[in-house]
């Protein structure tokens, strides 16, 4: 009886070997804002495909253009900027007629509001150096959203650096957690990581401070490209889209007034 026992066991070892070695990986970069969601998303992506295995990885959107074009092995990129993608494909590293632009996030304002009402005020407290921000570095997408808005308010970003009224974070998630510690004032991250990080919204960067937050995907060529495109379809449908907008995110169809 023992015997009988050891040998199912082991068979149903053996099977389960054989199976997670027959997977398929799907390597996902994704920017760091899509942490929480896409890590959800792959939890229910695996239940429904049992044969794939889906491997993220999040960091700046920069951080993570930068490790493809130097050869680091990636099936699906999603970035929280146009730039980043835009160089990808102006290398002839994506997969034809697979990028898509996915979500669309807001640019907010987050921290002590007795220290700063809004954008105007945190203009105002910048200038009379009276206000510490945390910002994305000039290579993050966030980063970039923030000197959009210091240009709006004709700041000059190295001139307040150099004054000690600025810091940086290396991606979102630094710079929602500095502020979330309190080793800042106030920092300028996106809506869904203030969701995730429970920090309240001061203001929303509005059209004219800066330009439109918008997520575009694509499948990487060479890669394991039959997977990637599944994969994406899912991202784009109602399922996974439900996982994104219940922490703020929208598709792009909502964000332009259309229909999922």
């Amino acid at each position: 009886m023992r015997k009988t026992r050891l040998a199912a066991m082991l068979a149903a070892m053996a099977m389960t070997v054989s199976a997670a070695a027959q997977a398929r990986e799907v390597v996902v970069f994704a920017a760091a804002s899509l942490t929480e969601t896409m890590t959800q998303i792959e939890a229910l992506y695996e239940a429904a495909h049992p044969e794939t295995d889906v491997v993220c990885s999040y960091d700046s959107s920069g951080t993570l253009k930068a490790q493809i074009e130097q050869g680091a092995p990636c099936d699906l990129f999603i970035s929280a900027g146009q730039k980043q993608m835009d160089a990808l494909e102006a290398g002839g590293l994506l997969a034809e007629g697979t990028r898509a632009d996915l979500l669309t996030n807001r640019v907010v304002l987050v921290g002590d509001e007795t220290k700063v009402t809004g954008f105007d005020a945190l203009a105002d407290a910048l200038a009379g150096g009276d206000v510490l921000l945390a910002m994305g570095n000039s290579d993050v997408p966030v980063g970039q959203y923030t000197q959009e808005i210091l240009l709006h308010y004709g700041l000059d970003e190295a001139a307040l650096a150099g004054a000690g009224c600025i810091t940086y974070g290396s991606n979102v998630k630094e710079v929602t957690t500095q502020v979330a510690q309190g080793s800042v004032d106030c920092g300028v991250i996106y809506a869904t990581d203030a969701f995730s990080a429970g920090l309240p919204v001061i203001d929303e960067a509005t059209a004219d401070r800066c330009s439109q937050v918008v997520y575009p995907a694509a499948v990487m060529a060479g890669g394991n490209e039959a997977d990637a495109r599944e994969l994406m379809a899912y991202l784009m449908g109602d399922e996974a889209m439900g996982v994104f907008e219940g922490v703020g995110f929208a598709s792009v169809s909502d964000a332009d007034g259309g229909t999922p």
